[in-house]
């Protein structure tokens, strides 16, 4: 049973293995965990159910995580809802335009720790400014 204070995270990510880490860490961790295999599955989710953060994988089938941050920001209940975007192409990736036109407030590169999503999750959960902590996360 979920208690009132345990905070909702949506896990999307297409990988099932990477998937199930972060279920299992998230979780350790406190959590209420709920997974989605694409950004649209993510989109269906969002609009049956309300999250307090969302952790998404960039490139998916179906709908990208950066897609699906454009169409959040879209909307007004979902406008505020913290993004923590997951991504092996950092090179290729505006930073700047991010955080500025899509509002996702860190950017982790794959591999990274999953202790250190666990603390970056906490962290933005807890409103406190991101400070990124090692070089596998950027805060923006």
């Amino acid at each position: 049973m979920t208690s009132a204070m345990q905070k909702r995270i949506l896990v999307v990510e297409d990988n099932i293995a990477m998937a199930g880490v972060i279920r299992f860490t998230l979780q350790h961790a406190g959590f209420d965990v709920t997974l989605a295999a694409n950004g649209q599955e993510a989109w269906n989710l969002l609009e049956e159910s309300d999250f307090d953060l969302i952790v998404t994988d960039q490139q998916m089938p179906y709908m990208t995580g950066i897609a699906l941050c454009r169409k959040l920001r879209g909307v007004g209940k979902l406008q505020e809802i913290p993004v923590i975007l997951l991504t092996a192409k950092r090179l290729e990736l505006d930073l700047e335009r991010l955080r500025t036109e899509l509002g996702i407030s860190t950017v982790m590169l794959k591999p990274f720790s999953p202790s250190e999503l666990s603390r970056i999750v906490e962290s933005h959960l807890a409103g406190a400014p991101q400070d990124p902590g090692s070089s596998e996360a950027f805060s923006l």
